[in-house]
């Protein structure tokens, strides 16, 4: 299962309104460190699809979401638990460091 896609149109209905912890990578295709991390977060989208939802926001074609958020710099991972943002990492940052958040989000969703 492939990262899904979000944007503007539907940031409100697949993030918001998640029973789901959300992760959300807001990248750019000519940014480095987003596509280093691009794999890893395919795979956790794979490895986590029965306990959240791992979904990413191209800035370049969704600048309102990154304005709500206040992305200024790429990757941002924004980790949101009913609809409200419960953590954040910036920069390319390893599969194990996600996993440990991905978890703790789990863990206090339940």
């Amino acid at each position: 299962m492939a990262a899904i896609e979000l944007t503007d149109a539907n940031f409100q209905s697949e993030v918001l309104e998640s029973n789901l912890p959300v992760l959300v990578d807001f990248w750019a295709e000519w940014c480095g460190p987003c596509r280093a991390i691009g794999p890893i977060i395919a795979e956790l989208a794979t490895e986590y699809s029965d306990r959240a939802v791992i979904g990413k926001v191209d800035v370049d074609n969704n600048p309102q979401t990154a304005m709500k958020y206040n992305v200024r710099s790429i990757p941002t991972l924004l980790f949101f638990i009913d609809g409200q943002v419960r953590d954040q990492l910036i920069g390319a940052v390893s599969k194990r460091e996600l996993q440990k958040k991905l978890d703790s989000l789990s863990q206090s969703a339940t």
